[in-house]
């Protein structure tokens, strides 16, 4: 059976953590998932949207069915990936 407390090593000795000092790792691990899964969705916004120079082509050009396109790709994808 594997034991499952963490530890250290310390001058090449295994050093399990005291209840305490695991406590406060697993606290800080949790923390961090935290942090990415609420951040997760910038990321991913930021694969999927349009290039902005199609929205600035559509500017230059005058062209305001360009530009909508544009507003409504980006609204797709905040869509399909929400602030949690």
């Amino acid at each position: 059976m594997t034991d499952k407390r963490l530890h250290k090593m310390v001058d090449g000795v295994k050093v399990y953590l005291t209840p305490e000092e695991e406590a406060e790792i697993r606290a800080e691990w949790a923390a961090n998932e935290a942090k990415m899964k609420a951040t997760e969705y910038i990321e991913k916004r930021r694969l999927e949207y349009p290039p902005f120079t199609d929205y600035l082509d559509g500017i230059v050009k005058g062209d305001q069915a360009q530009v909508q396109a544009y507003i409504d790709a980006c609204l797709a994808v905040k869509n399909k990936y929400p602030k949690v």
